[in-house]
């Protein structure tokens, strides 16, 4: 067999390049660049997202009052209980 489990198939004209995992740093930047880009990326797309999930949880909210306003019993059909 000879191959390696990561070159089992070779490409025609397709280029890889790597870096050894001793040399790649992964929190490179992550202060410095991670933070704004979080803080742009959620600026730019909470006013698409955050409108249907606050009217999702209003409408829960009603729901679940007026659910427990219409089960509820009521006192004057038992006044004359014994």
């Amino acid at each position: 067999m000879g191959f390696k489990f990561g070159e089992l198939v070779k490409f025609k004209n397709v280029i890889e390049y790597s870096i050894s995992p001793f040399e790649q740093r992964a929190f490179a930047g992550f202060l410095s660049k991670g933070f704004p880009n979080l803080y742009r990326r959620f600026m730019s797309q909470v006013f698409y997202v955050a409108p249907p999930f606050l009217g999702l949880a209003f409408i829960i909210n009603w729901a679940n009052k007026k659910n427990a306003q219409l089960s509820r019993k009521n006192p004057k059909d038992y006044e004359n209980d014994v």
